[in-house]
Order: C-alpha cells, then sequence, then structure tokens
C-alpha cells in the first residue's frame, strides 16, 4: 500500500520460476466456518486438513493483491538465504478429502476475491482496527 515493490524470494529449483512457489493460501472466513462447523458437528471427529485444496503461487498472490489496490504489480526477487535453501518448500497443498467425507461440502472463497475483501475490508479502511 506504500507504493513499494513486494519482495519474493527467487527461485532455486529447476523447474520452478521465480514466485512460481506454491501455497494452499485460505481466506480466514473459509478457515473460521470450517471450524465453527468442526464445533457445530459433534458427531465428527478426527484430524482434517483446512485449505482449498488447490495451491497457487506466491506472484498469484501478489498480482491480486496489486489488483485490488488498483496498482500494476511491483515485485522484487531476492535471493532466498543459503540456510533455508535445502529446507524449503516449493509445494504445499492441504489434501481435504477427509473433511469433505466428514461431511463439509462449503466452497471456498477464491484467492482474487479474498484478497480483495481483505484489502477493500480492512487495509483500505481509515481505523482498521476498529
Amino acid at each position: 500500500k506504500g507504493g513499494k515493490a513486494v519482495r519474493l524470494f527467487k527461485s532455486h529449483r529447476d523447474g520452478v520460476a521465480d514466485g512460481e512457489q506454491k501455497r494452499d493460501f485460505i481466506y480466514i472466513d473459509d478457515a473460521v466456518a470450517v471450524m465453527r462447523w468442526l464445533l457445530g458437528t459433534p458427531s465428527v471427529s478426527g484430524i482434517f486438513n483446512v485449505g482449498t485444496g488447490q495451491a497457487r503461487s506466491f506472484r498469484d498472490l501478489i498480482a491480486a493483491m496489486f489488483r485490488a489496490l488498483g496498482r500494476e504489480p511491483a515485485i522484487d526477487y531476492i535471493d532466498m538465504p543459503a540456510a533455508i535453501r535445502n529446507q524449503y518448500q516449493y509445494f504445499t497443498e492441504a489434501k481435504v478429502e477427509n473433511l469433505r467425507r466428514a461431511g463439509y461440502n462449503a466452497g471456498f472463497t477464491p484467492l482474487e476475491e479474498g484478497v480483495n475483501r481483505y484489502v477493500t475490508l480492512f487495509l483500505n479502511q481509515p481505523d482498521r482496527y476498529r
């Protein structure tokens, strides 16, 4: 929001372009909805992954953020610290089959919509902590 470029780690893995590292980003309201459903469904128990089941790139996330702000994307790719290069996860995606089998059938907010809500309903508010 301050007009600066976002910094993302460069890729240090063959076949993965800078910014194409992927995570299963979930909108907070969706995570809360799953938790409320679990609390309200005492017959269901177990260990469940909570996510959308669809990994998206950090580049996708940043593009959605800049779009919501009405700006052109500005990304600076920086070297990943050597200390974490061998442990860095280039892909994480929640396997939500157990959650679905347990009966949770609500949809998940698309990344672009969740980012837009965050920007318009929180970041762009004059007093965002109220």
